[in-house]
């Protein structure tokens, strides 16, 4: 974990020097984007950005992950809406805090049994990001925050086996965005 930090500070770094450095507010109102990090894991998740003003944006962020944990297989989709506050007034394009909630539902399948049911996940957190904007509307997303989640299963068939206690309680939540802004 901690090289990871290392990785993504250095990371900052090295895209705020190639990045635009611009004192205005950025002209693009929209920013479309893939978070390559979560790629990684197993979900494919897209954000939509929207400029509400010079200090704050609103973002909609939906996946769709992939995941076996133990025994346990599961998959479904997961929606975050997101609401985020540029603090130097350069919505979107700049340092921001954003809070956030997160709503995730899976199917579950136990694969040494013939377990099924569904998985809910209600929760929120708060992310701190920087986002970089360059002239041709290329963009980058760099976020860190921690996420807070509480679940529900619902069994369908057989008993409760599913190992689902890792996605549960406080957890980080990294990512690394690219896309364009329009």
């Amino acid at each position: 974990m901690r090289k990871l930090v290392v990785l993504f500070l250095a990371l900052a770094l090295t895209l705020s020097s190639i990045a635009q450095d611009n004192t205005s507010v950025s002209s693009e109102k929209n920013v479309l984007k893939v978070n390559t990090l979560a790629l990684l894991l197993g979900t494919g998740s897209i954000f939509y950005e929207h400029s509400f003003s010079d200090l704050t944006s609103g973002q909609l962020g939906l996946g769709f992950s992939s995941y076996k944990i133990g025994d346990t297989k599961m998959g479904g989709l997961i929606l975050t809406p997101e609401f985020r506050i540029y603090p130097k007034k350069d919505a979107i394009d700049g340092f921001y805090i954003a809070p956030y909630l997160r709503y995730q539902k899976f199917s579950l399948e136990n694969t040494s049994s013939s377990d099924k049911g569904t998985f809910t996940n209600m929760g929120g957190g708060v992310a701190f990001g920087r986002q970089w904007i360059t002239n041709s509307g290329f963009t980058m997303d760099l976020f860190f925050g921690g996420h807070y989640g509480s679940s529900k299963i619902k069994v369908e068939a057989g008993t409760n086996s599913f190992d689902t206690d890792k996605l549960e309680g406080f957890r980080p939540r990294l990512g690394f965005a690219l896309g364009f802004a329009f």
